[in-house]
């Protein structure tokens, strides 16, 4: 049997876990001293209360699990004689894959006739969510691991995702944006749009002056980028901005109509912990990233 793992940083909850038969890896954050882990130290993600928190001076960090939890987490399925697919986020984006390739190497050393598939989304949060949508229904029609990525590898930048930041220290200080530091300063009301470039790494291409000028900015990389728009679900992501959000969605209604289909999608509070409060972003099927 093909179990699927996907992981929190991907915006995947135990319930949309639980729904399409996915084990879900519990990516952590620390604050203070206590080191927090998604749906293991607490059922239900408050994003409003979390991203108020940070507005009020909280400072997450993130750290990486290690070798012995990934390996608690794959072997009672290779001890099961099952093999394992897991879908993540960016390898770009953390050292964290050096511990699971020791664990999987060892654990193949171990139960030598099971196979370990993986597969990377070039992104974070919501364009990882997004994809993981479609490799969910091709998981329900019976696709090998095999034809999943190989249709991975054909779609993968066929998904584009273009945001906003709203509160610069988080970005400044996590370091994890080309092109960002020290560029844009303490400037107020200037927000930088970013995006996921096709190596899986987050870029600063633009500045807007204002939320409504973000949302414009936003708003004419999706209709230059846009494939087939309408025939797809468009998810827009927030970092406890629920307005922005919505505004960004009648904005995308006004442009492409009111059958556009778009899903508010909540920013884990991993990722969350570097974007900081008031982001928002668009993630829709593309001609390129």
């Amino acid at each position: 049997m093909l179990k699927v793992f996907v992981d929190t940083d991907c915006d995947i909850t135990p319930e949309f876990a639980k729904e399409n038969g996915f084990e879900l890896i519990s990516m952590p954050y620390i604050i203070g001293d206590k080191t927090i882990f998604p749906y293991k130290d607490f059922k239900v993600f408050n994003a409003e209360e979390y991203y108020n928190s940070l507005r009020e001076g909280v400072l997450p960090k993130t750290c990486a699990i290690n070798q012995e939890e990934y390996k608690a987490y794959f072997e009672p399925h290779f001890a099961n004689g099952d093999d394992i697919f897991y879908i993540h986020f960016s390898l770009s984006m953390s050292g964290t894959f050096n511990s699971m390739n020791l664990a999987v190497n060892e654990l193949l050393e171990k139960y030598p006739g099971r196979k370990f598939y993986s597969f990377d989304t070039k992104g974070i949060t919501t364009i990882s969510y997004c994809l993981i949508q479609e490799f969910a229904k091709l998981y329900k029609q019976g696709k090998t691991a095999e034809e999943m990525i190989e249709w991975g590898h054909k779609n993968v930048d066929r998904y584009a995702v273009y945001f906003y930041a709203e509160d610069l220290k988080f970005f400044a200080r996590s370091g994890r944006v080309s092109g960002f530091a020290g560029f844009f300063g303490n400037m107020i009301g200037i927000k930088p749009i970013i995006y996921m470039n096709e190596n899986g790494q987050m870029v600063s291409i633009a500045k807007a002056r204002g939320t409504k000028n973000a949302i414009d900015k936003i708003l004419s990389y999706v209709r230059e980028l846009e494939d087939d728009i309408l025939n797809h679900k468009v998810y827009v992501a927030n970092t406890g901005c629920i307005n922005s959000a919505k505004a960004m969605i009648a904005a995308l209604k006004k442009e492409f109509g009111e059958g556009l289909d778009c899903e508010i999608v909540d920013v884990n509070p991993t990722a969350g912990a570097h974007c900081g409060p008031g982001c928002v972003g668009v993630c829709f099927h593309a001609k390129h990233r």
